[in-house]
């Protein structure tokens, strides 16, 4: 969504690195090359207006010309602006003191307000809460059969009396639905509300009679983040007309510029509370100002990418496999990786997960490129190995790589591929667990015990190379006899006059018998 946004601003950032001031020159210039970008992002006017001049302020101010390394600074000062921008901080949901809590989702129609609300539902689940989704979407055909279908795909109960297709009072049905949650004890109602085309008083008027019939705890408006500038509008329509609380995304993973997200929040005062970032239920969160002004930068969102890690990975199966990495790394089988690629899989979208890291704008062509289908491949490549070759990958030869390719419906070279990039993982992790890169610990290149140690322990234990110059050769030859002479006057090789050496060392009776 944001790629254009920061290639922009990446390329405007590069032109100040190395920079021991900023000159006047330099910050309008910088400040233009902003104005610029935030344009090309479709992002309203008026945003654009106060963030450069804010920026041009703030850059002229004593924190960028007592500062170290000006170009950081202003990169410091953009984050904490696209920070305020975008709501400045994290709003979360409003719980009713008294359950349940009403939330109603209001927007356009084609925003993606049904598929949301399952989302929502879905989100609301995994917080331990339980959701009760309402068909109030008595207009477009097929909405109430969506909804359904939506609810039971993300495992939430569904209040739908009425059949839809222009059939049915939604005012009514809204309100029945709070006596059907508290009788089935559902602690959150979430209110799907009908759209239009576009603005118009029919569609204001059913949505402020559902508002007043419920009395929501939360209004949120849906907004398609790839329509633009129209998005400003028509959130200052619905702000005025009915009223809302929050603003939700959805479509945030499209290719559109991105403008909506940046001027929603300036313009009406309201804050972006949630971000649906793909067609999946769970591909959805709530919305960090700060975290999608680092990811604008290119900074990363490892903290999102943390919190996803948490709800995926158990902690009894991390301390499992310590425990099993601790035993040696041959306890590391194939089971075991593929276990571990299967809870990454987890988390989402590769390509998703590797863009949440700092400076993988450089590389988005790359990702892109991504094939998910790589994952499902190696694990039929693991699925279709007996459990004797995924305990041991060794035992496989020829036949049986033809017989596993065969059985996961690869070329017999994906099989090997595979087998030896286990192997080579599990070298490293035996490197690792020898206590590789360490200082003083044996098995790696360099360290105190590898085998460089040893050799040059080796190369140290035969002394003195011999000189190339015959006369300089013969010289050291006579020293060392004369050394070797008087040592052998002074005393044994057990540190003793000769004699006494002699007479007091006597052999062990074991080894009397090899000396004849």
């Amino acid at each position: 969504m944001f790629d254009t946004l920061s290639d922009r601003l990446s390329a405007t950032f590069k032109t100040l690195r190395g920079k021991g001031r900023l000159s006047e020159a330099d910050i309008d210039a910088t400040a233009r090359e902003i104005r610029i970008a935030l344009l090309e992002a479709d992002v309203a006017l008026p945003v654009v207006r106060d963030f450069t001049a804010k920026v041009k302020e703030r850059s002229r101010g004593e924190e960028v010309s007592r500062a170290l390394n000006p170009s950081q600074q202003i990169i410091k000062i953009v984050n904490e602006e696209l920070v305020g921008i975008l709501g400045g901080e994290t709003r979360r949901l409003r719980f009713a003191k008294q359950p349940p809590t009403v939330i109603m989702l209001a927007g356009l129609q084609g925003a993606g307000k049904t598929t949301l609300a399952g989302k929502l539902g879905l989100w609301l689940k995994g917080q331990g809460h339980s959701p009760l989704l309402v068909a109030c979407d008595l207009q477009r055909p097929n909405a109430v059969n969506q909804l359904s279908v939506v609810a039971e795909r993300a495992g939430v109960s569904v209040y739908a009396p009425e059949p839809g297709n222009g059939v049915g009072d939604p005012v009514k049905v809204a309100e029945d639905s709070i006596k059907y949650a508290k009788d089935r004890v559902h602690d959150v109602v979430i209110v799907d509300t009908a759209g239009r085309l576009g603005i118009d008083e029919e569609l204001m008027r059913q949505a402020a009679d559902i508002r007043d019939a419920v009395n929501p705890d939360e209004v949120l408006f849906v907004v398609d983040a790839m329509i633009g500038q129209d998005a400003v509008n028509t959130a200052e329509a619905f702000r005025d007309g009915v009223g809302f609380d929050g603003v939700v995304l959805s479509k945030l993973d499209g290719d559109a510029r991105g403008g909506a997200a940046l001027s929603i929040a300036h313009v009406t005062g309201k804050q972006i509370m949630f971000a649906s970032n793909g067609e999946k239920l769970d591909e959805f969160d709530a919305f960090h100002p700060d975290r999608m002004a680092s990811r604008i930068l290119d900074m990363g969102d490892m903290l999102s990418l943390i919190e996803k890690a948490e709800q995926t990975f158990s902690q009894a199966e991390a301390e499992k496999m310590a425990q099993k990495l601790a035993k040696g790394p041959k306890e590391f089988t194939l089971d075991d990786f593929l276990a571990q690629m299967e809870q990454v899989r987890k988390m989402g979208s590769i390509s998703k997960l590797l863009g949440m890291l700092p400076g993988m704008a450089q590389m988005k062509d790359q990702i892109s490129n991504i094939d998910e289908r790589d994952v499902d491949r190696t694990a039929a490549i693991i699925k279709s190995m007996t459990p004797g070759e995924r305990h041991e990958p060794t035992i496989i030869n020829g036949s049986r790589r033809a017989r596993i390719a065969k059985g996961s419906g690869v070329e017999v070279s994906a099989v090997k591929s595979l087998v030896e990039r286990f192997f080579e993982a599990r070298k490293m992790m035996s490197k690792m667990a020898q206590g590789g890169g360490m200082p003083g610990m044996p098995g790696a290149p360099g360290s105190g015990g590898g085998p460089g140690r040893q050799k040059k322990q080796q190369k140290q234990a035969k002394g003195k190379r011999r000189s190339g110059n015959p006369m300089k050769r013969k010289a050291d030859e006579q020293a060392a006899a004369v050394r070797r002479e008087e040592a052998a006057q002074a005393g044994g090789a057990f540190g003793l006059p000769a004699a006494e050496a002699d007479k007091n060392f006597e052999l062990p009776d074991e080894f009397k018998k090899f000396m004849g």
